[in-house]
Order: C-alpha cells, then structure tokens, then sequence
C-alpha cells in the first residue's frame, strides 16, 4: 500500500510539473507570438514613413516646377491645389499626397515681432486683425479679444500681461500648472491651452489659422484664396469691406489671376494692410500624404518653404491634423 501511494504522489508530482511547463510554454509563445507582431508592427511603419519622405521629394520637385512655371504669379490654374498625385508601391500599397497653398492663413507667430535673436515683442495690429477674423468667423467679441490677447501674450517674451491676455500666474495656479512657451508656436494645436478657450470655439478656430515659422504676418496670395476663405481679406477691411463683398471680388478674379494684388480692389480703397499681406505669389505650401500599405496606414502633414528655390520642407506632423 506504501508503494501505491508513492507511485500515486510521484504521478501527482509529475502531472503538476507537466502542468506548470505547459503554462510557462503557452505563456512563452504568447510573448513571442506578440513581440513578432510588435516587430512587423514596426517594420512595416517604418516602410510607411519612408514612402512618405519619398512623397515629400515628389511634392518638392512638383512645386519647384510650378514656380518656375509661373514666374512669379501662382495661381490655380492647371488644378494642382489639393489634386492628389500617387507615388507607385510594390506589393499593392497606395501613397497619395495632395499639395495646397500654404500661407493663405492668419500666422499665429506674427502676433509679435522680433526684436533680437530669440526675444520676441507683441504686434498690436496683427492681435487686432486677430480679433477682426474671429468676429467674422462668428466668435463673440469678448472671447475673441481675451483668445487674441492670450495668444500674444503666450508667444512673446517679456512677462507683461496685456489687457484680457495671461501670463504665467494664469496657468501656474491650475491644478494642472504650466508656463507660457515665450516663442513661437510650433502647431496651431498650442492655442489649446491658451487662457479663453474652449473645444468648440479652437474647432471654430482652426480651418483660418496656421503656424508660419516666421514672426511677421502671412502674405496672402489672392490668386489662390478660394472665395469660402474671404474672411481672410475681409479681415484686412473690417469697415470698408464685408466677406460677401471679399467673396465678390474673388469670384471675379480672372483665369489667369492677377499680376498685380492692387487690381484686387478695384472699385474699393485699398486697406493699408493688404499692401504689405497680400500677393500675387505663394511662398508656403501645405502638404498632406497618405500612405496605406499591408500592415500600417500613415498620415503626414509637412510645410514647404517656397521663398527660395530649391524649396525645402521645414515642419512635419505624423497623425492627423489637429
């Protein structure tokens, strides 16, 4: 009987080991099996990243030949603007990109001017004509002020709060504290945490705005603004000109553009404004790639600097746009 029960307890013995082999097998394999994924995860994203920098060399050369072609004058004549060309992928992948004008936006960065390497000062008219696009885009007054004087004040260098703006004591004090930047916005994304607002009015907000790495106003080229973006030019005429008359002197435009902005206004006096941020060329081009192959889908928004040739990209976001 003794023996029985030590054979019975070394079967017991065994089985549990057996058990416990297995456990730490499937447990083995599972790791495995993920950390393979992870790693084709990995690879085929890199693949994507590398047709969209392909992309990038394709979009540049097409927009070096555009303004070598226009010779001074771009205009939306051929369809190039948000027309998707495709690059050829082995393995049937689809990269797409789609290039537009880039500068036809309120430059957040030229809410202030810089005074030495680095140190950058608010610009009151440009907060001005901050709040003017606001108003027109349907943000109450109030809240315009307060978001154009935050902005400012989120940007530039010194630490005076501006009327309805905020410095740091403003954020500081938040359950969650942080700092103004004191530089240039990288990503319109930063107006997110400026003192005033909220998620519907940055939604409100967004489709007029950019970040040109520059600190000067943008140069609209009003051979490219579409008619749904004059608020753009109505901005620069607030009491002299109303979006459905900036609409009407869009769609007037003739084919070919205009050499010239002035012939914009005809018929309406000219704003001081436009003389210095309006144009009849493109400097900033705004480019948007897709890239789907088995096994990732990669979305890139980049900026192209176009104000000498060759053009050169300077900003790039992976993910959508925010």
């Amino acid at each position: 009987m003794r023996a029985d029960r030590e054979r019975g307890a070394a079967l017991l013995t065994v089985l549990m080991l057996v058990a416990v082999i297995a456990v730490m097998a499937g447990t083995g394999l599972e790791k495995l099996r993920l950390s393979t994924r992870l790693a084709g995860n990995a690879a085929a994203t890199e693949q994507a990243r590398a047709y969209a920098v392909a992309a990038e060399a394709m979009a540049a050369v097409k927009i070096g030949g555009l303004l070598s072609a226009s010779r001074q004058r771009v205009t939306l004549a051929g369809g190039w603007s948000g027309r998707p060309f495709g690059l050829p992928l082995p393995g049937g992948g689809i990269a797409t990109a789609r290039v537009s004008d880039g500068g036809n936006c309120f430059n957040l960065n030229g809410l202030v001017t810089q005074v030495a390497p680095g140190v950058y000062a608010s610009y009151p008219m440009q907060r001005v004509q901050f709040v003017r696009l606001m108003q027109l885009t349907g943000i109450p007054p109030q809240v315009a002020e307060q978001v154009a004087a935050g902005a400012s004040d989120w940007i530039d260098s010194d630490g005076d709060q501006q009327g309805n703006g905020a410095e740091d004591g403003a954020y500081t004090g938040q359950q969650v504290g942080y700092r103004t930047s004191g530089t240039l916005m990288a990503d319109p994304s930063e107006l997110r945490a400026i003192a005033g607002m909220t998620p519907d009015i940055y939604t409100q907000l967004r489709p007029w705005v950019c970040t040109l790495p520059i600190p000067r106003p943008s140069t609209i080229n009003v051979n490219t603004l579409l008619p749904e973006q004059a608020p753009l030019l109505a901005m620069m005429a607030p009491d002299i000109l109303s979006v459905d008359a900036a609409r009407q002197l869009l769609l007037r435009r003739p084919p070919q553009g205009w050499g010239n902005p002035a012939q914009l206004w005809q018929g309406v006096a000219q704003p001081a404004d436009a003389i210095s941020q309006t144009s009849s060329s493109t400097s900033w081009f705004a480019l948007a790639i897709d890239v789907d192959i088995p096994g990732a889908q990669l979305e890139e928004r980049a900026l192209i600097d176009a104000t000498t040739l060759p053009v050169r990209l300077v900003a790039r976001q992976w993910g959508e746009d925010t």
